[in-house]
């Protein structure tokens, strides 16, 4: 009993299993990187990363941590579904395990007060979603489950047809986001009621009924009106006027009551259609305000043909709303499933800084080649039309950095042969909780933590002699962590600390790994090896039958490998 778990929590196999993450610096291919100025408030410092999403998170985590305003994913739906650009049968544990870890770093990206994560899901995982979600944001960080109709025809492929999914909201601060967050424009439905009898110069208005109820009412509230035909109205039993008398006289004056065509009726409030500011959003989203998938295949059809076209985008409508709701002009957002590249098509074209994240080819084939359009305004569809996109803006192109460590011919670690020495002060920063910063004046400063702690790497072998001139030069009110292949002597110098490398990063992390995508290939956990290997032990002794289906109460229909799930992350591709 003493052992017994004391929190509510999902569990499943292998959620002890936590990859350590080597955070990688990132490299930027210029070649790849576009921009063209158009206007003065074009954005240019938005960035598309080519790796491994996991890896790609844990390389922004230091540099982003807390900036990060909207962050709209779209993952593997672990659907079965087999897709080109990435695995989308991920088991239900897998499936979890990858999706924690990825939300954890996503949380600590997010700002501290103003963040929220909107989460597209189906039906066949939206349930487990939901609790991991929960018990990484915490479940007073739930704002709603928003759902979209993606279909507009009948599905009658299935018992019951499958017309819709799921985009799940999670803000840090539920209170604060109430808050800020922005109302949605009218649509063309709601804005038909506004109309311009009279050829109001103030444009198409409708008219609001005055009354109220009268619980909370005041004296002032309770007075009789007298139409511009004579008429006599006070308020119906249990109402009130929802305007204090001194209110009423002064839009009347203003023009702003109106008391129908002949000047008899109850007195109305004229509302113009330019004060609405908008609605407050709901839950139900319906294809006609933001898309459907047929919309969406259009989109990315006019952009690349329909050969090879990707498969699952979403529409530029559905991310607008989104980002409608949750951001401003400036604002930073993170998709890191990119997929075709529509959230941040939409985030440049609202005036959004923006950072994506894709793993496929497709990252330089389809996001790349579409955000170039989006620079030059020369991609016509979306939302283009609708936010006035003329162009203008960039991106810069990153890919992740190799391994920090490999292996030499005799299977000892070494620092890779692909770093030159910036790129190893560079990574050792990021190791060292240090921000890359070389001062060209002063060749020991490679980065600071504080303004008195500083970083120095080099691969020499420094000796008593060259760690006493620099301990003399940092002085006594300094620290400095010094990273070098080897030393000689006793480091005794109160002001420096010294590393070997690669020694003392040794155990830190994974190094030589480069892919924490799924790999059905991949040997099963040794957990999974050891339970299979007991229920068959025990099955032989207790029945003398290894063809039992059932041992201790759990059923074996399938072999180990298909029953028991892998543990590695999967983010080969997304929906968008």
């Amino acid at each position: 009993m003493t052992n017994r778990k004391k929190r509510l929590e999902l569990t499943w196999i292998g959620k002890e299993e936590r990859p350590r993450l080597e955070p990688r610096i990132l490299i930027e291919d210029q070649e790849l990187s576009y921009a063209k100025r158009v206007s003065n408030d074009d954005i240019f410092d938005n960035r598309l990363i080519h790796g491994d999403n996991l890896l790609a998170l844990k390389a922004l985590e230091q540099e982003f941590a807390g900036k990060i305003k909207c962050i709209y994913i779209d993952p593997p739906y672990n659907t079965g579904s087999a897709f080109e650009h990435y695995d989308d049968g991920l088991e239900h544990s897998l499936w979890l395990g990858l999706m924690r870890d990825r939300l954890e770093i996503l949380r600590n990206l997010l700002h501290p007060t103003d963040g929220s994560l909107w989460v597209s899901i189906d039906d066949y995982e939206a349930a487990y979603l939901r609790v991991l979600l929960d018990e990484v944001f915490g479940r007073g960080s739930f704002i709603a489950s928003n759902v979209w109709q993606k279909r507009y025809s009948r599905e009658n492929r299935e018992a019951i047809g499958d017309v819709h999914e799921y985009v799940l909201t999670y803000a840090v601060n539920p209170q604060r986001f109430k808050e800020i967050r922005n109302k949605v424009p009218p649509t063309p439905e709601q804005t038909k009621v506004y109309r311009n009898p009279n050829n109001d110069p103030h444009g198409p208005w409708r008219p609001i009924p005055m009354t109220a109820q009268e619980g909370h009412a005041t004296k002032e509230q309770f007075y009789e009106i007298v139409s511009p035909s004579g008429a006599v109205f006070k308020p119906p039993k249990g109402r009130c006027w929802g305007l204090s008398k001194a209110t009423f006289e002064k839009l009347r004056v203003e023009g702003r009551i109106y008391f129908g065509k002949n000047g008899d009726s109850q007195p109305n409030v004229i509302r113009y259609l330019s004060e609405v500011e908008g609605y407050v959003p709901w839950t139900w989203w319906p294809h006609e305000e933001v898309g459907h998938t047929d919309e969406s295949k259009k989109e990315i059809h006019a952009l690349f043909g329909k050969t090879d076209a990707f498969d699952t985008p979403k529409p530029e409508r559905l991310i607008h709303r989104i980002l409608t709701i949750a951001t401003n002009p400036g604002d930073l957002v993170l998709d890191s499933f990119l997929g075709s590249g529509t959230t941040a098509a939409v985030a440049h074209k609202m005036g959004r800084r923006w950072i994506g994240v894709e793993l496929g080819d497709h990252a330089h084939t389809l996001c790349a080649t579409r955000l170039r359009k989006v620079v030059d305004g020369s991609e016509p569809g979306g939302v283009t039309e609708a936010v006035g996109w003329k162009g203008g803006g960039g991106f810069r192109f990153f890919k992740l950095a190799p391994s920090l460590l490999e292996k030499d011919k005799w299977g000892n670690w070494i620092v890779s042969k692909q770093y030159n020495p910036e790129m190893l002060a560079e990574a050792m920063c990021k190791l060292e909780g240090f921000r890359y910063a070389p001062d060209r004046e002063v060749f020991w400063n490679h980065g600071r933590s504080t303004e008195r702690d500083f970083i120095y790497v080099t691969t020499q072998n420094l000796s008593r002699e060259q760690l006493h001139s620099i301990s003399e030069q940092v002085g006594e009110d300094r620290t400095l962590l010094i990273c070098c292949g080897a030393f000689r002597g006793r480091s005794d110098f109160s002001n420096l600390t010294v590393k070997k490398i690669p020694q003392s990063v040794l155990v830190r992390c994974e190094w030589g790994r480069d892919d924490y995508s799924l790999n059905v290939t991949e040997q099963i956990p040794v957990i999974v090896v050891e339970e299979a290997k007991a229920d068959a032990s025990f099955n032989d002794a207790s029945k003398g039958s290894a063809s039992k289906a059932k041992i201790g109460g759990r059923r074996r229909s399938s072999s180990a490998m298909q029953e028991l799930p892998l543990f590695a992350g999967s983010d080969k591709g997304s929906k968008r």
